[in-house]
């Protein structure tokens, strides 16, 4: 006899308790040598319009969102999110997303901006592929020196732009599977598994940053973007408006 699913709930966070239990969780998801946001900071952003939410399972956290203000109104910067380890498969970081979307056009928020990591596949396929978010801007070791998941290689980013109001992304939002991938007028390969080849390989990892950093570099100063990720291929799509 099948169990019944435990009922998933996605809520902003609402206590000192839950905030500090979120710096625990964030530290679970990416090291303990990885420094989480401090429960005060997020405390008081929160109160000053951030966006610090979760996703509850019996009143266990799986999953964690955190966005705050810009200088533009209407633009949201989204700097955390993470679905535990043992969480994952579960849809939980295309939820969160959806989440924060609903909750930014509720307040006159159009646009969500956030940096990723372009050789992480899960990442690439959630940004780009799921969400509709596209990137045309590349940051060379944006953060500096990582420890954690992420120790042994530069920190590039790329930032994605998530328009909330797009056609492409309000008809994901109705149809939540991932469109088949079509058109691009450049692609750019990256690792079916980036984890893995930085665990096993830390030579190959810094030549795979290498190698994507010149050519999403290179692509974006000739007027590319990113507006597609194939998840079969594990390519990025590229279009020149």
């Amino acid at each position: 006899m099948n169990q019944p699913t435990p009922e998933l709930t996605i809520r902003e966070l609402n206590s000192v308790e839950e905030l500090k239990r979120s710096e625990a969780f964030q530290r679970e998801v990416w090291g303990q040598d990885d420094p989480a946001d401090n429960s005060d900071i997020m405390l008081a952003i929160q109160h000053e319009g951030g966006l610090v939410a979760g996703a509850f399972s019996e009143g266990r956290m799986l999953g964690f969102l955190f966005g705050f203000p810009t200088s533009q109104p209407d633009v949201q910067h989204s700097h955390r999110l993470a679905v535990h380890p043992d969480s994952r498969g579960m849809g939980l970081g295309v939820k969160l997303k959806w989440y924060q979307r609903d909750w930014c056009l509720e307040r006159g928020i159009t646009t969500v901006r956030w940096t990723y990591d372009p050789l992480r596949r899960v990442n690439a396929n959630l940004n780009i592929a799921r969400l509709g978010a596209t990137a045309g801007t590349y940051y060379h070791d944006y953060y500096g020196k990582m420890e954690g998941i992420n120790a042994g290689v530069a920190s590039d980013r790329l930032l994605a732009e998530w328009h909330l109001t797009a056609p492409e992304v309000v008809h994901r939002a109705e149809n939540p599977r991932t469109p088949p991938v079509t058109g691009g007028d450049l692609r750019v390969a990256i690792p079916a598994d980036f984890g893995a080849l930085l665990s096993n390989n830390l030579k190959g990892a810094v030549a795979e940053r290498l190698r994507v950093r010149a050519a999403l570099t290179a692509a974006f100063a000739d007027g590319f973007r990113i507006s597609g990720f194939d998840t079969k291929t594990c390519e990025y799509l590229l279009t020149n408006p």
